[in-house]
Parts: C-alpha cells; sequence; structure tokens
C-alpha cells in the first residue's frame, strides 16, 4: 500500500511537472565585454601598449643656438570629417567649406605679415574638393609644407580594414604629390586615430615622420612591437589644439580668445624655459574666423619677441633631429 501510495504521488509530481510551462533559455548576452583586458596576461598586455611605442628621445641643440623651435601646423579639413560619415547637413559643411573659403587665405596673410612658415595637414579628398587652396599656400612668400592627413578624415580604426587602409594612404600620397608637384614627407593621422596596421604602413610609405602621438614633449623615435622604425614621431597635444576650445563637441561654446591665448602662451612659456619643442595643431574652419586669428596673430607676436626662437616646418625639425637617431 505504502509503495502504490508512493508511486501515485510520483506521478501526480511528474504529471504537475509535466503541465508547467517550460522555463525559457537564458538569453545570451551579446554585449561587447566592457573591459576586456581585465582577462589579460601581462604579455598580453605588454603586446598591447608597446605595438607602437616611444623608442630613443631626440632632443636636439636648435640651429642657430635657437632655445626653443616652434611648429605651426593646421589640419585642413574643411567638411571632409563630415562627409566620410555620410553627414549631409549643409549647416555643418558650410561650416567646414569656412576654412577653404576664409579661413585659410586669413592664416596665409597672417602667416607672410609674420613672416613665419607653417605645415599644412590635408586630406587629399579636401584638396580635390577646393584645388585653389594649394594654389595658394604654395603662392604665399614662405616655404610652407603640406603633408598627409588622410583621404576623406577617416577614422582608421572605424575603419578597421587593412587593405582598404592602405588603399586610401596610397591614394592620397598619389593624389597631394600630383597637385603639389612634391611627394609629402610628414604624416598625420585622421583624428589622430592609429589603427592596428597604420604605424607599419607609414613606415613602409618611407615617412620621414609622423605627428599624430603624445608619448613627449620631445620628438622621439617610434617603435613597432618594441624595433626602431627610424620615423621620428612630432608630438602633438590636445591642449595645444584649437579643436578642443572651438569645435568639435565645444561646437563654439568657447567665445573667450584669451583663455586659450593663456594657455597657448603658457605652454610656450615653459617649452622655452626647458628648450624644447612647441607644436600647435589648428584648424582652418575653426581658427581662421577673425577674433581667434586676432588671437593666434598675438600669440604669435608674444613668441617672436623672446630672443632665440626657430620658426620652422615641420619636414624641417624632423631633418634636424633625424640624426640623432642611434647615437
Amino acid at each position: 500500500m505504502i509503495r502504490r501510495l508512493l508511486a501515485a504521488a510520483g506521478l501526480l509530481t511528474l504529471a504537475a511537472c509535466a503541465q508547467q510551462p517550460a522555463a525559457p533559455a537564458a538569453a545570451q548576452d551579446t554585449r561587447p565585454d566592457p573591459l576586456p583586458g581585465t582577462r589579460l596576461s601581462v604579455e598580453q598586455l605588454k603586446a598591447q601598449m608597446f605595438h607602437v611605442s616611444a623608442g630613443q628621445r631626440l632632443k636636439a641643440t636648435w640651429p642657430g643656438g635657437a632655445t626653443v623651435a616652434v611648429g605651426l601646423s593646421f589640419d585642413v579639413d574643411n567638411a571632409t570629417a563630415a562627409l566620410s560619415t555620410g553627414t549631409i547637413d549643409y549647416e555643418i559643411l558650410s561650416r567646414g567649406e569656412y576654412g577653404a573659403v576664409d579661413g585659410l587665405p586669413r592664416i596665409l596673410r597672417m602667416l607672410d605679415r609674420q613672416q613665419v612658415p607653417a605645415s599644412f595637414f590635408i586630406p587629399a579628398a579636401s584638396a580635390l574638393l577646393h584645388p585653389a587652396m594649394i594654389t595658394k599656400i604654395q603662392g604665399t612668400k614662405q616655404q610652407h609644407e603640406i603633408g598627409v592627413h588622410g583621404w576623406i578624415h577617416e577614422r582608421l580604426p572605424v575603419l578597421n580594414n587593412e587593405q582598404e587602409e592602405q588603399r586610401l594612404l596610397n591614394l592620397s600620397i598619389e593624389t597631394l604629390t600630383r597637385m603639389t608637384g612634391r611627394r609629402p614627407v610628414g604624416y598625420r593621422a585622421p583624428s589622430w586615430k592609429f589603427s592596428g596596421w597604420t604605424m607599419g604602413q607609414v613606415k613602409a610609405a618611407g615617412f620621414l615622420y609622423d605627428s599624430s602621438l603624445m608619448a613627449s614633449d620631445d620628438p622621439y623615435e617610434i617603435l613597432l612591437d618594441g624595433k626602431p622604425t627610424g620615423v621620428v614621431e612630432l608630438p602633438i597635444e590636445r591642449i595645444l589644439d584649437d579643436a578642443p576650445y572651438f569645435g568639435g563637441n565645444a561646437d563654439g561654446s568657447m567665445p573667450s580668445v584669451g583663455q586659450v591665448y593663456e594657455v597657448f602662451r603658457s605652454e610656450f612659456d615653459v617649452a622655452y624655459d626647458e628648450g624644447g619643442l612647441y607644436l600647435l595643431t589648428m584648424h582652418p574652419h575653426y581658427i581662421g574666423h577673425r577674433s581667434r586669428m586676432a588671437m593666434l596673430e598675438r600669440l604669435v607676436e608674444y613668441i617672436k619677441q623672446k630672443p632665440g626662437v626657430w620658426f620652422a616646418t615641420h619636414e624641417q625639425i624632423a631633418n634636424h633631429v633625424k640624426p640623432l637617431i642611434g647615437r
């Protein structure tokens, strides 16, 4: 009897379970891991950290006994950053076009007045959309430099395609070589963003220098997977870039050019005291506006009144420090 009762109870339990809806399968979490580095070994972290890294610092004695080297650079993006993403917003595109229409000519006039050279990094598509820019840069009294800044200001980590990145780099070099009559020797990555392939391609292309990285205040040789590349890095810094103050996410929300002037001047003062390198990165569609150009000219005049300042293109600076490699 007991056995029959237990069996009956078991049957009742199984039947009850059979009547219950099946539990749903656990949903698979497809979200990307927000902290993948937590599971990597130190060796794996080293491979990531030092794929592209700083090698020998190239602390130089500047020509003519100068105390400091000053390099003014302008990234002539115009509207290419928007065009690269398919953004067809003519308020944004017209703000970019301002760089070609008014910004760049105003910059060139100021550089002629102050008699200082500069380096212009130009996305090749930007040059093709406004080819008169090349003529204007090359037609001034100063010997300005033109360098590579991608094809259409593409973000290389987003592109994430080795073959396509190589195609765009080749196209950029070929276009600017044809338009300027000289193969560029300097490279600056669009948005200063490298992919895992960028440095290898820059080295293979034979560039004298890159100006996209931030590992030092002074020039240094770039290492690729721990090995010297022979490529000079002329480091940049967001503190010394007009975009965080006047463009991009700021969207023109920094009306006080005086505050930006104080930052730029203070950075120069320390570079001067240290006998180092001072590089500014600017954009014609940001810095080229009237009050901002007045601020930049004021800064150039302040720098010029200091004894022992060497204004030079990035190419001149890189050529000067490259012989230090391996010493």
